[in-house]
Formats: C-alpha cells, sequence, structure tokens
C-alpha cells in the first residue's frame, strides 16, 4: 500500500512539474509570436503646426528628419502648402493604408477649408503599404496621378530595392517640394533590371522565425524529457518500502 501511495505521488509531482513545463512554453512561445503592437489613428498625436513628421515606426534618421523638416517648412512658408509624412508600424485589424490616411487626415484638418492645402503621406513598415491624401486646391498643383505616382513609386521602388526608407522618404519630399513649388515634376526613380537570384540568403524575417520555431521546439523537448528523467530518478534512488 505504502510503495502504490509513493507511486500515486510521484506521479502527481510528475504531472505538476509538466503542467509547470507547458506553462512556460506557451508563454515563451507566445512573447515570439507577438506582433508589432498596431498603431490606429486614435494613437497619433494631435497636429500642431511644427508637426511636418510623425515617424512612429523609427523609420528615418535624425539628420533626414531635419532635411526634411526644414524643406516643408519653407515650402509652407514660400508656397503655403503644407505636407506632413507619417510612418507606423502596423495597421489596426481591419485597417488599410487608404483608410488609416483619409481618417488621420480628417482627425487633423477636419474642414475642407482647413484641408485646401494639405498633402499627408503615409507608410506602414509591416506592410510597406503606403497612402496620400491630397486637399482641394494642392489637387489643381499636383494631380491624383501624380500623387498617388509619389506614394506608389517614388516611395515603393527604393522600399522594393532592400527597404531603403530614407531614400525612399528623401525622394518622396524631393519630389513633393518640386511639385508645390510649381516646378516640372521630374517623375518617378526610373526601375533598372536587375538579375535576382531567390532562395540563396535567407530573409531576415524568415530566419528570425525559424529561430523562435527553433527554441520553441527545444523548450518543448526540453520540457517532456526533464520530468520524464526527473521521475525516473525519483523511482531509481527512492527508499524501499520493504527494506
Amino acid at each position: 500500500m505504502k510503495k502504490l501511495l509513493s507511486h500515486f505521488l510521484g506521479c502527481k509531482k510528475y504531472i505538476a512539474k509538466l503542467i509547470v513545463s507547458l506553462a512556460m512554453i506557451v508563454f515563451v512561445s507566445s512573447m515570439f509570436s507577438i506582433p508589432a503592437l498596431a498603431t490606429g489613428v486614435y494613437n497619433i498625436p494631435n497636429l500642431t503646426s511644427d508637426t511636418w513628421i510623425v515617424d512612429e515606426a523609427d523609420l528615418i534618421s535624425r539628420f533626414n528628419e531635419g532635411k526634411i523638416i526644414s524643406a516643408f517648412d519653407e515650402l509652407a512658408k514660400q508656397t503655403g502648402n503644407e505636407v506632413r509624412i507619417v510612418t507606423i508600424r502596423r495597421l489596426d485589424y481591419g485597417e488599410t493604408p487608404e483608410s488609416f490616411t483619409k481618417a488621420l487626415f480628417e482627425k487633423w484638418f477636419p474642414s475642407k477649408e482647413a484641408q485646401a492645402n494639405q498633402t499627408l503621406l503615409m507608410i506602414d513598415s509591416v506592410t510597406n503599404g503606403t497612402a496620400i491624401i491630397t486637399g482641394d486646391k494642392v489637387k489643381s498643383i499636383m494631380p491624383d496621378d501624380i500623387a498617388q505616382s509619389v506614394a506608389s513609386e517614388t516611395v515603393q521602388v527604393p522600399l522594393r530595392n532592400g527597404n531603403k526608407y530614407n531614400q525612399a522618404i528623401l525622394d518622396a519630399k524631393e519630389r513633393l517640394v518640386a511639385v508645390l513649388s510649381g516646378e516640372p515634376d521630374p517623375g518617378p526613380p526610373e526601375v533598372t533590371n536587375e538579375i535576382q537570384v531567390e532562395g540563396t540568403f535567407t530573409k531576415a524575417e524568415d530566419t528570425d522565425q525559424g529561430n523562435a520555431t527553433a527554441w520553441v521546439v527545444g523548450l518543448l523537448i526540453a520540457a517532456t524529457v526533464i520530468p520524464m528523467a526527473t521521475y525516473y530518478i525519483y523511482l531509481v534512488f527512492q527508499p524501499s518500502s520493504e527494506g
């Protein structure tokens, strides 16, 4: 009877250790899989007179941010046309770059009069999605086809060529300032056909996911083996109930 009771208590200890181990695995795996926090319009601060860039995704270097702010500030003083750039890491569920940018545009500029001379460009760093919204007076200087070309070509070409965010935003700044100053449109960047070898190098995000999977699998194996080994050792070295 004592031996049976001892065996039962050993099983309870083993189950308890297994439960704790599995709980640790769930916790660690959830840490690896938690996505970057999404950003909604409500997370973006209210507009101030000196707000030209809201870099929530930390894509722009301090030096380049200063250059862009100076250019946009000078553009506003010279022409009355104002440009803002917003970067975020991840959109809220169900949100699109277009719906986010439109909602933020209306939050910052609630009336048609306030929107008239405004341009808002947004970049989402997770999907590299972009969107641009312009006011009515801007459209007479920068038609929608040029504005959309800024978002879909001027910004996207450097992003497709190695996620060159600073170059993308600087190129967009140059083109926007030129057009909104009444100068000829310099157009989108030229796209050169380069031979790309697929499958030779692992993408950074694939490496991160692979490492996370390896950690979780390793922890799962350890959680199974260690308690079993502990229980086996316990059975081997426990005092005999018959001696």
